[in-house]
């Protein structure tokens, strides 16, 4: 159970989108890596059977002998699934195909919705001395996503800058509110994150300018551009920020970072060298 006087308890935020390539993993990924240059310690939950932030943060399949399926179904201890990377201050609770399974496996158990939430507040947590995590949600509103709706104390959704962007919210707005009435009151979105803009087109411009209009301040000032370093650093296994660390896309991420860590502050000893 949540024991709400232990101290320094991390902030948990969902990435969530139903579709699909919208930038959910790229941005659980390269958030991750720009908040932990801003000296915070952060935890990537990969809750996507594709296990595609896994990779991305350098953990091929093979080394991913415990997995986010072991801790919401076999009840394996955290300290046997999170994983260092390669990244100071970066851990990550890998994922791979077993998570297929998940929603099938998942609709017996009584505390299907709580599993996630339960597992990321055991005692042996505090060992690892978070700010943040971050999880990496399935695209699809199944139990895994219902997992860490109910995990987490907000939502952060990437929007892709494409036509029709904003009639897939209304869906997920809808989940979310469901489970604010039902199993997460506190929850709350964290922002809407505008993901593949492009500044020179004019669908991507109107499609900020209708978020901006519709959503208003939930809508993050930081956008994150096509940027073609961000499409090459996944197969070379390396957030954005250390791929090519004056692009674009590592800009982009950093600002959200700073703007993120404006609204939630990491504790002052972990910006001490």
């Amino acid at each position: 159970m949540s024991d709400p006087t232990r101290p320094g308890q991390p902030h948990i935020v969902a990435i969530a989108n139903q579709k699909g390539g919208v930038g959910k993993t790229t941005t659980a990924i390269n958030l991750a890596a720009a908040l932990v240059e801003c000296g915070a310690r952060v935890l990537v939950v990969d809750l996507d059977p594709q296990g595609n932030a896994s990779t991305g943060l350098g953990l091929p399949p093979d080394a991913r002998k415990k997995t986010s399926y072991d801790l919401l179904l076999e009840e394996v201890p955290l300290e046997d699934v999170i994983q260092p990377t390669n990244f100071d201050r970066l851990l990550l609770c890998p994922a791979n195909a077993d998570l297929s399974s998940a929603d099938i496996e998942l609709v017996a158990n009584e505390k299907r919705s709580f599993l996630l939430h339960d597992a990321l507040r055991q005692t042996a947590m505090d060992s690892f001395d978070l700010d943040v995590i971050l999880i990496d949600c399935p695209p699809a509103l199944s139990l895994l996503t219902i997992n860490a709706l109910v995990a987490s104390q907000s939502v952060l959704v990437p929007l892709q800058s494409e036509f029709f962007a904003l009639e897939g919210l209304s869906q997920l707005m809808l989940t979310i509110r469901e489970v604010r009435q039902s199993a997460n009151p506190a929850l709350r979105i964290e922002g809407v994150l505008l993901t593949m803009y492009d500044g020179r087109n004019r669908l991507s411009q109107q499609v900020e300018a209708d978020a901006r209009a519709t959503l208003g301040d939930v809508v993050f000032h930081t956008v994150i551009p096509r940027n073609v370093r961000l499409s090459e650093a996944p197969s070379f296994a390396l957030p954005v920020t250390e791929y090519d660390s004056a692009s674009k896309g590592s800009e982009a991420y950093r600002a959200l970072a700073k703007e993120f860590l404006a609204r939630h502050p990491i504790r002052e000893r972990m910006v001490q060298p």
